[in-house]
C-alpha cells in the first residue's frame, strides 16, 4: 500500500518563542519540566507516523493527549514548532499562503465534531460550499453535490436547513460537504463524539459502507478505542503530546506495550476483532495422493486433514485412520469425508464459533477459496480468552511435496 500522508518528527510548541522549548525537548526534558522552566506549553512532541492511501488510520488517546493538535498542524490550522508534513512526498510546513489555501482547496478536508453548517444555507448549499470557494461554475457543484448527498444518502432533504436534520443527518451533511471537494485527504476530528450512541452507531458503519466505494485516505481523530478498533486499519496512541504506540488494531490488543496503552484494550471483545487467519495453523503438505488432490493439515497430534484439488480447494476431509491408510498408498478421494467446515479467513471468531461443531473439521480458506489453514478449537478459545494460542508447526513448504 503507497503512502498517501507521512509526518516526520512533528512539534506544536505553544509559546510566543519555541526555540528552548525545544532545546529542552531534544536532550530529554518533558512537558511538565518545559512548562515550569519557560511556562510553554507542549502540544506535539517528535511525533512520526505514516498513513496509508485509501486506510482509516486512527490517532486516538485521552483528552490533553495532542491528538486534536496533530490534525490542526497537518492541515495547518495550527503552525508546526518544527518538522515535516509530507503530502504525497511534498513538504506542506514550507507551503506559502497561497499554496497552502490551494492545497486545503483541493487536497485536504475536515471534518468537524459539531458539523460546523452555515445555518442560513440549505443542505445543498452547506455541501457545496467547498466548491464554491473553489470557484466551480455553480452547475457543476451542484451536479457534484447532488451526486454526494445520494451517496451518504440524503438527496431528499437537499433543499431542507440545518435546524430540520438530526444530529445524524447534520453530521452527514459535513461528511458530504468534504466529500464533494474530492479531496486526496479527510481529517475527521472526533466527527461522531457529539452523536447519541445508536446514532453514533449508524455513523461509523455508515463510514465503513461509503469507504469500501470510495477508498480515501481517512485521518480519524478520537478518544473511543472501540471506535479506533472498528474504524481503524492502523492506530496510533497518544499521550502527552507524544506517540506511545502505533500498529494495527490486533498487534496493539496483543501487545500493547505500556500499562497507559493496555488500559484502553482491558474491555476490548475480542472475538469481534480477531478473524480466523489471526488464530489459524496453517496448511501443510503432507503426501500426494494421484494427480488432483493434495493432503493438507495442521501437523499437529490427533488434527484432522484436508483433501484439496490441485489449485488448493477443499474437497473434503480424513481423520487420523483414514489419513495413514491414505500414507500407505490408498486413495484419499475414496476415504474423505463431506463433512467438513469451510470459514473465510476474515471471518470473526464470534462467526467462526457459531459455525463450530464438534466432531466437524474446519478449514480456513482465502477469497479464492483455497485452504490457508485449519482451525482447532483450542486455538479459537485461547485468542477469545486473552491468552496465547498453543503454538504452531514450522513454516510450510512446498504443498505437493
Amino acid at each position: 500500500m503507497t503512502e498517501r500522508l507521512r509526518v516526520e518528527n512533528l512539534y506544536k510548541i505553544f509559546a510566543r518563542s519555541a526555540d528552548k522549548a525545544l532545546k529542552m525537548l531534544a536532550a530529554g526534558a518533558n512537558k511538565e519540566l518545559v512548562l515550569a522552566e519557560t511556562g510553554a506549553v507542549v502540544g506535539l512532541n517528535n511525533v512520526s507516523l505514516s498513513v496509508p492511501s485509501g486506510a482509516i488510520y486512527m490517532v486516538m488517546g485521552l483528552s490533553g493527549s495532542g491528538k486534536s493538535t496533530l490534525a490542526r498542524c497537518i492541515n495547518r490550522l495550527n503552525e508546526p514548532s518544527a518538522g515535516k508534513i509530507l503530502l504525497d512526498g511534498k513538504d506542506i510546513v514550507t507551503l506559502g499562503d497561497d499554496e497552502l489555501r490551494e492545497v486545503r482547496r483541493t487536497r485536504i478536508s475536515m471534518v468537524f465534531q459539531h458539523f460546523a453548517l452555515l445555518p442560513n444555507k440549505s443542505v445543498i448549499e452547506n455541501t457545496e460550499f467547498g466548491l464554491k470557494l473553489r470557484g466551480v461554475v455553480l452547475q457543476e457543484r451542484r451536479r457534484r453535490a447532488e451526486e454526494v448527498l445520494s451517496i451518504v444518502g440524503l438527496a431528499k432533504w437537499a433543499y431542507h436547513f440545518p435546524h430540520e436534520l438530526s444530529g445524524g443527518m447534520r453530521q452527514r451533511v459535513g461528511l458530504a460537504r468534504a466529500l464533494a471537494t474530492n479531496a486526496d485527504v479527510l481529517i475527521m476530528d472526533e466527527p461522531f463524539s457529539a452523536l447519541d450512541p445508536l446514532i453514533r452507531t449508524e455513523m461509523q458503519d455508515e463510514l465503513l459502507r461509503l469507504q469500501r466505494t470510495l477508498k480515501k485516505t481517512i485521518l480519524f481523530i478520537t478518544h473511543d478505542f472501540q471506535e479506533a478498533l472498528k474504524l481503524g486499519n492502523r492506530i496510533a496512541i497518544m499521550s502527552e503530546g507524544e506517540l506511545v504506540r502505533e500498529g494495527t488494531p490486533q498487534s496493539i490488543v496483543l501487545d500493547p506495550g505500556s500499562e497507559y496503552v493496555a488500559a484502553f484494550t482491558r474491555d476490548v471483545d475480542r472475538s469481534r476483532l480477531f478473524d480466523a487467519q489471526s488464530v489459524m495453523i496453517q496448511a501443510r503438505s503432507i503426501v500426494k495422493s494421484g494427480d488432483e488432490t493434495v493432503i493438507g493439515n495442521a501437523g499437529l497430534p490427533g488434527s484432522t486433514a484436508f483433501v484439496v484439488d490441485a489449485d488448493a480447494r477443499v474437497l473434503g476431509s480424513l481423520n487420523g485412520e483414514s489419513l495413514s491408510k491414505v500414507k500407505d498408498g490408498a486413495s484419499a478421494t475414496s476415504l474423505m469425508s463431506k463433512d467438513f467446515v469451510t470459514v473465510r479467513r476474515s471471518t470473526k471468531l464470534v462467526e467462526v464459533a457459531r459455525e463450530y461443531r464438534t466432531g466437524r473439521p474446519m478449514a480456513v480458506v482465502d477469497e479464492n477459496d483455497k485452504l490457508i489453514g485449519t482451525l482447532e478449537p483450542e486455538q479459537i478459545l485461547a485468542r477469545i480468552a486473552s491468552i496465547s494460542p498453543p503454538a504452531q508447526p514450522a513454516t510450510i513448504g512446498d504443498r505437493h511435496a
